[in-house]
């Protein structure tokens, strides 16, 4: 549990830097004055950063392993912390938030990985899902401090505390868990796998004997991953093709269950919930105050995923949540159709507004409850030993790509017309049913050696 926790600390900070801009973004405009397609293009460019991070985080992992690449990412993190903090215009900021992105990038490919690798297969899925609770307690403690820094600031993003704005704050605490994270990768033991692949079989026992007990038959188990290891060769990008669309058919099951798990629009809510409350006459306060409220529900919606992911299975779990989405979507969709108004001058009656937000929090339940553990889960475990780390990447990519689609279209779709943004949204969970039903192989009690 703690070798699972230390790795999921990069999902604490993946949540965290990803999620903190939500309180920043009004701070940000104003400070800049800079609009709403400036401010989506700050938001969104970290993701882009995520995407490439994913990307190399596969080779990285084998090359310089597991725990190494994990020192990597806590270090882009703090680094990105700092010169968020004090950008002298809206590009500079732009630019570490990129150096940000990759350090999420590479953490959300680099700890499902190592956690899968480690954990024993009857508890991998509730260990794997600590990824998931990293990320979603990342983004409540971002909301918490961003709604401390707004009311320690006098409720405005843009006035001063010790000399620096309320924005400025919420951008460079980060560095404090990103410290932490470096601290706890060097507490905690490589791969097994990939020290069997280092051919350190030697440490490779003594961490199997850590995490498994001293009655597992080492033995066995080495020579379990040593047969798969010494059959397969080593990954390239080419090993990921084939079949009649260019990839393995294994690889765009990975690919399509992470765009579904952004196309649902459940990083509107974190990033720009805020934005999207003062959209609808809520004020700055209240509109984080709220914020704060859906991360919360997130984080019991995880708890129960965590206890439930390795009794009931993923498919179960994912299926009962593309219904639960697509109908509070649906729902938050008919009510913001009463919206009047645009911009900061729009409202929403009180019975609506009232409507929306209920929808709002049980769609951030349901999405915790299923899709926000689920996909992390299957990517861990679902491909094969031999390209396992680099289809995670590429799975891991399409999905930082998606969410930047979502990102960076959010606020032009909400000027244009909020209540059918909200459709598409709905429209998209309910397509995720039949995806689940018929393209997700179920993997709960499975060894990793015998995904083929």
């Amino acid at each position: 549990m703690f070798i699972s926790a230390a790795a999921a600390m990069g999902g604490f900070l993946f949540g965290y830097d990803s999620a903190v801009i939500n309180g920043a973004v009004t701070g940000i405009q104003k400070h800049f004055g800079v609009g709403n397609g400036e401010t989506a293009f700050v938001v969104a460019i970290a993701l882009l950063g995520s995407a490439a991070g994913a990307v190399v985080a596969g080779r990285l992992a084998d090359h310089l392993g597991r725990v190494r690449t994990m020192l990597l990412a806590a270090t882009l993190f703090a680094v990105s912390g700092i010169g968020s903090m004090f950008p002298p215009n809206v590009q500079v900021l732009a630019v570490w938030r990129v150096v940000g992105g990759v350090a999420i990038g590479i953490a959300s490919v680099v700890a499902p990985t190592y956690i899968a690798e480690v954990a024993p297969t009857a508890y991998r899925g509730r260990l794997a899902s600590f990824q998931q609770m990293a990320i979603v307690l990342g983004i409540t403690v971002s909301q918490l401090a961003n709604y401390a820094l707004n009311e320690g600031a006098g409720g405005e993003s843009t006035n001063h505390l010790g000399g620096v704005q309320a924005w400025q704050w919420m951008l460079g605490v980060e560095t404090v868990p990103a410290v932490v994270y470096g601290i706890m990768a060097l507490a905690i033991p490589e791969s097994p796998r990939y020290l069997i692949a280092d051919r350190r079989e030697d440490e490779a026992r003594k961490v199997l004997t850590e995490v498994e007990g001293e009655g597992a038959d080492l033995d066995a188990r080495v020579a379990e991953i040593r047969s798969v290891l010494d059959t397969t060769q080593k990954p390239r990008a080419r090993d990921l093709t084939g079949g009649r669309f260019g990839l393995l058919p294994i690889v765009w099951i990975g690919i399509g269950a992470s765009v579904f798990q952004q196309f649902v629009g459940i990083n509107v809510i974190f990033y720009y919930s805020s934005f999207l409350w003062q959209s609808v006459g809520i004020d700055e306060s209240n509109s984080l105050l709220i914020s704060l409220s859906t991360s919360i529900v997130n984080v019991v919606g995880t708890v129960i995923a965590m206890a439930l992911v390795d009794r009931i299975g993923r498919k179960p779990l994912a299926l009962a949540g593309s219904a639960g989405m697509a109908a509070s979507l649906t729902v938050a969709a008919w009510a913001f159709s009463f919206r009047e108004g645009t911009g900061n001058t729009a409202t929403l009656d009180d019975f609506h507004a009232t409507v929306a937000l209920v929808a709002a929090h049980v769609f951030v339940f349901c999405f915790a409850f299923s899709w926000g553990v689920v996909v992390w889960v299957l990517l861990g475990e679902m491909f094969p030993g031999a390209i396992r780390a680099l289809a995670l990447s590429v799975a891991a990519s399409a999905q930082w790509i998606a969410n930047w689609a979502i990102t960076v279209s959010f606020p032009s779709l909400a000027d244009w017309n909020l209540s059918a943004t909200y459709g598409i949204y709905a429209a998209f969970a309910l397509l995720s049913i039949p995806f689940v039903a018929f393209c997700i192989r179920e993997t709960r009690g499975r060894a990793l050696e015998e995904m083929g």
